[in-house]
């Protein structure tokens, strides 16, 4: 089974942890991949996605799914795509229907989907990262950001960042939250996000 996670379910102890800065390319390691406290990992998306499925195929406690991708989208009261809380800084803005963030959606929806047909009997619970908006003159690392979105719930120090409960994502109280995936026939909810500091919104 496959559902949002809880905003109180964000810390170590609560089952196993798999933190993913998912990319989408032919064949580059656009992949980052850290499995509880072990090395992180750059992958491509192929191996990403057989790895999990060994995971989710084993027994055990279970996996909190963290994907550095939109989880959940919004909608204004037109039914137009509209932006998150989260996804605007000022002008700049980096929302989860165009550019960079489209395609993530993509990917995500294509890994949720094999998890999903592989029917694991173990529980997964969903938790997004976003790692946006970082100050000019620092590189995007996919080892980096793994790290720091495991330090945010592992050791809860707000230098690292702050999850964000899925009641305030909405820009606005007239804009509709959903899971991303409800398109592909997969609703699992609106999990917390996990946003990464020194660029987080207030």
């Amino acid at each position: 089974m496959i559902r949002a996670g809880l905003a109180a379910e964000a810390k170590r102890s609560s089952g196993e942890w798999v933190f993913v800065d998912l990319g989408f390319a032919q064949a580059a390691k656009s992949c980052g991949v850290l499995v509880n406290d072990g090395t992180p990992l750059e992958v491509s998306f192929s191996q990403l996605r057989t790895d999990m499925l060994e995971l989710v195929a084993s027994n055990g406690n279970p996996l909190n799914l963290l994907i550095e991708a939109p989880l959940s989208v919004a909608f204004n009261e037109r039914g137009n795509p509209t932006g998150r809380r989260i996804e605007r800084r000022g002008k700049q803005t980096r929302y989860w229907y165009v550019g960079l963030g489209c395609s993530v959606l993509v990917a995500a929806t294509y890994l949720l989907r094999s998890i999903h047909d592989a029917q694991s009997k173990r529980e997964i619970r969903l938790f997004e990262g976003f790692a946006s908006f970082k100050p000019k003159g620092i590189r995007s690392s996919h080892r980096d950001d793994v790290l720091n979105l495991r330090r945010v719930i592992w050791d809860g120090d707000p230098t690292y960042g702050r999850i964000v409960a899925p009641w305030r994502l909405a820009a606005s109280p007239d804009h509709r939250l959903q899971s991303a995936f409800v398109v592909a026939g997969m609703d699992f909810g609106v999990p917390p996000v996990v946003e990464l500091s020194g660029w987080a919104s207030d």
